[in-house]
């Protein structure tokens, strides 16, 4: 599964979880560009391909909390415990911060 990763509604990179383990990598254009900011501290502008054996915390930030994600859940059908699906699936619009989340189909 992948999603693109969206910085004040620049591609900023693209995040992947691939057998279980997770990878963001800065888009090239946006790291060419002497204005656009890291997305997080954790995860510093450069063209290192970050990978995790678990979400991000800075995406897993991103996510509902307690009673809000069991109605998540229940309404999208999945596991409460599956956090990238749930974060492509939520993380599109009206996110905290300045980031949103784009499922790639």
């Amino acid at each position: 599964m992948k999603a693109r990763v969206f910085f004040k509604q620049q591609l900023a990179g693209i995040l992947e979880k691939k057998n279980s383990e997770y990878y963001f990598k800065y888009d090239e254009e946006y790291l060419s560009n002497s204005k656009t900011k890291s997305i997080s501290l954790s995860l510093p502008k450069n063209k290192k391909n970050f990978h995790s054996k678990q979400l991000f915390p800075f995406f897993h930030g991103l996510l509902t909390e307690g009673f809000t994600n069991k109605i998540q859940s229940r309404k999208l059908k999945i596991d409460e415990k599956d956090y990238f699906t749930r974060l492509i699936k939520t993380a599109n619009i009206d996110t905290i911060g300045c980031v949103n989340i784009e499922e790639i189909e």
